[in-house]
């Protein structure tokens, strides 16, 4: 049997999944990211397969907000420090235990829901701290479309 058959919720951090952890900046103060748009073919990869996707990111973010949208994510957590309320909040909605989530985090503010979670997937490039709690690693870092 596919260990992940059970799966049916991907939720993936952004600063340092989908993106190299950059943050850009103009002389307007104007924010920019750098997303792969190997990333976006893992969405409809995930879609495909009946998967939900969800984001939550520590750090709200206009770029953010403005891929996660052009993606088609509508469960987006941008800018909520805590994590593990957004995943409880995730996992009530869809009426889901802990073995029917994945979870993609790349630092340290992941831990409390890599502990839990069902799936713990961590970025090529992820604290060591991280690496120790997943379950799989990405072949290639954050923002080089680890996600797909």
């Amino acid at each position: 049997m596919n260990k992940y058959k059970k799966i049916s919720l991907i939720i993936t951090d952004v600063d340092g999944v989908l993106t190299d952890g950059s943050i850009y900046k103009g002389t307007d103060n104007m924010e920019f990211k750098k997303f792969s748009v190997f990333d976006g073919v893992g969405v409809a990869y995930a879609r495909a397969a009946d998967l939900k996707i969800a984001v939550i990111s520590a750090r709200y973010s206009p770029a953010t907000e403005h891929r996660t949208k052009e993606l088609g994510i509508t469960d987006v957590y941008n800018g909520g420090l805590n994590k593990l309320h957004a995943y409880n909040d995730l996992k009530k909605k869809y009426t889901l235990s802990d073995d029917q989530i994945a979870y993609v985090g790349d630092d340290m503010v992941d831990i409390p829901v890599m502990e839990i979670v069902g799936f713990p997937i961590a970025v090529a490039n992820a604290t060591p701290e991280i690496i120790k709690l997943a379950k799989h690693i990405t072949k290639v870092k954050g923002g080089d479309g680890a996600f797909r």
